[in-house]
């Protein structure tokens, strides 16, 4: 009985990380939408960008920990959890002066109404229209879904394992 219950929580776990990896590379790619073409002549303030100082990171670290997820043990996730701690803090400080010297007073007011990381979904607003740089979103899109591509990758080693194709030479999860 406890095997049968522990079983059903990692695939329910491994699900769940399938579905965060959705929501992370989705996430990034609306974030790419609004940021395209923009990055460095625009402070961006609308869409994802209106809810998060950094909607690109809340995504990443949803997706991330989805791939951990996926491959269905309390280790990776754990571990990726230790590493967006630890990593992206850093960044976010580092691109927020880069912010301030760019777009100084607009910044700084962006950064006392708008949250650094946690979203804050009350504060949303989108402008009617948008218009975005084709080729740097299509390039966005393909760096935006690699959580699925890994995500993928462990599904399909896990089945071939399952099924005998792939031997079990080093087990990481």
């Amino acid at each position: 009985m406890v095997g049968t219950a522990a079983h059903r929580a990692i695939e329910i776990g491994g699900s769940t990380g399938l579905g965060l990896t959705a929501i992370g590379a989705t996430g990034r790619i609306w974030c790419s939408f609004f940021i395209s073409g923009r990055k460095d002549g625009e402070l961006v303030t609308e869409g994802p960008y209106s809810i998060s100082r950094n909607p690109l990171y809340v995504f990443s670290s949803i997706g991330l920990v989805g791939v951990g997820l996926s491959t269905e043990t309390l280790t990776y996730p754990l571990l990726f959890l230790v590493i967006i701690g630890l990593y992206y803090p850093g960044i976010m400080a580092r691109e927020e002066k880069r912010l301030e010297e760019l777009f100084g007073e607009s910044f700084r007011q962006y950064r006392q109404r708008v949250p650094r990381f946690w979203p804050n979904a009350g504060l949303y607003s989108e402008p009617t229209s948008w218009t975005s740089n084709p080729r740097l979103f299509r390039r966005h899109i393909l760096s935006d879904i690699w959580f699925v591509w890994i995500a993928a990758i462990i599904e399909l080693v896990e089945g071939l394992r399952n099924v005998g194709w792939l031997p079990h030479l080093l087990t990481l999860w």
